[in-house]
């Protein structure tokens, strides 16, 4: 927990902004049993203003000041000993207590401060606190530090994330402190990784993807495999599979990942049978872990991990087959709806890209084995600098995201389509 400011107070008009005025205000108010207001509470954030539409929250990227004000009119507030606000965050599990990792705060008016002298009509009080890059957290270890974790919820989440901006009106003793609250969503920094320096070209020239023959230092070569099985129920086959992804294995939200196939046979009939791009599968994977869990390196299935597809890539053929290989060209759309990696003490969001067993009529797989190959991925928030991956898919083609990962009030959806649409951090 850090420590508060020292204590201030004013009734000027609110400090100058220190970040861009690409800003829209938030406004909240508390209405007393009369229906009266007599604290308002308004936050500058990078969210359009919600006079008309009040269910925008907040919206703060990373190394930013919470800003705004604070308003209170004495003759209705009921004589209040103290203001103060603060920004709290805390990590919640379906039937557990939420953990904070967050608490940040400054006292807006005290009154023992004020040396006897009570405010009369309407003060306003500016605030500004600025958000940590990371947090100390104790878990069943000594105190490490985290990069904060961006906001998270979802309805079919178990486990959530939330950061509020929190206003107390405190009473005194024997008498109910008054709270005026708003959930915010946090948007961290994170880049993907360069990648290699003839994609970059590619990207720039509009030229064709070179492949891993030609560009080893821009792809992940997984270890070829062996696909079995019967063909046509009476006839014995067998293909080779080599599967790469792009390098390097961190990518930009709304952004390609680059992919590559191919399949080997001696078997002609067997080759064609097996290489019809509709019938090959590969998806990006999230996986959710809570508990214990959040933080271990492992995929291992536990009752606190969970997995789900979050996008099924578009393959096509390209030239370059051979009599005894076919070779696809592919792509897994990271859709702007997810969000990025992150492993937390009670929470991490991670992703793998993983090719499923061959769902093709007229052959059965001699393994039931579902997974077949798969490769852990990080998923960024923003492209490296200056550069700006390219769709290589062909005209017509359609990306297929799976699942539905909008918040439940949507707030983080139009959060990240905001961030995203604007081209994320410069």
């Amino acid at each position: 927990m850090h420590k508060p400011p020292e204590y201030n107070a004013s009734q000027t008009q609110p400090r100058r902004r220190s970040q861009n005025d690409d800003r829209g205000v938030q406004k909240y108010a508390l209405d007393d049993s009369r229906g009266q207001t007599w604290m308002w509470l308004n936050v500058t954030s990078r969210a359009p203003q919600n006079s008309d539409k009040p269910s925008v929250l907040p919206l703060f990227y990373e190394n930013d000041a919470v800003e705004g004000d604070v308003a209170v009119d004495f003759d209705k507030a009921g004589g209040p000993q103290g203001i103060r606000v603060a920004i709290t965050a805390g990590v919640t599990t379906v039937g557990q207590e939420e953990v904070t990792f967050l608490d940040i705060s400054d006292t807006l008016y005290d009154a023992k401060a004020a040396n006897g002298a009570k405010p009369k009509g309407k003060m306003t009080y500016p605030f500004s606190l600025k958000l940590p890059s990371e947090v100390s957290v104790t878990a069943a270890g000594p105190p490490t530090l985290h990069p904060l974790p961006p906001s998270f919820s979802e309805r079919p989440s178990n486990a959530y994330i939330d950061y509020k901006i929190v206003v107390t009106a405190k009473r005194g003793m024997f008498r109910v402190n008054q709270t005026l609250s708003t959930s915010f969503v946090y948007i961290p920094v994170s880049r993907a990784e360069p990648p290699s320096r003839l994609r970059q070209l590619a990207y720039t020239d509009s030229s064709p993807l070179i492949g891993p023959d030609v560009d080893p230092e821009g792809w992940k070569v997984l270890p070829p495999i062996q696909v079995a099985g019967l063909a046509f129920n009476t006839r014995p086959a067998e293909v080779a599979c080599t599967f790469a992804i792009a390098k390097p294995l961190s990518y930009a939200i709304s952004s390609p990942i680059p992919l590559h196939l191919t399949l080997t046979s001696p078997d002609k009939q067997i080759l064609d049978l097996l290489s019809n791009p509709s019938h090959l599968k590969i998806q990006l994977i999230r996986e959710r872990s809570i508990g214990q869990t959040a933080l271990r390196a492992g995929r291992e299935r536990t009752d606190n991990t969970f997995r789900e597809p979050c996008s099924t890539a578009y393959l096509w053929p390209t030239p370059g087959d051979g009599e005894d290989n076919r070779v696809f060209q592919g792509e897994l759309f990271v859709g702007n709806r997810l969000k990025p990696s992150f492993s937390f003490p009670g929470f991490a969001l991670k992703y793998s890209v993983c090719l499923l067993r061959f769902d093709v009529p007229g052959f059965v797989p001699s393994s039931s084995k579902e997974l077949l190959l798969s490769e852990n991925v990080v998923i960024r928030t923003t492209n490296a600098p200056g550069v700006v991956p390219k769709s290589y898919a062909p005209p017509g083609y359609e990306h297929r995201e799976e699942g539905n990962y909008s918040n439940a009030v949507g707030y983080l959806e139009n959060g990240n389509q905001r961030f995203y649409h604007r081209g994320g951090f410069q």
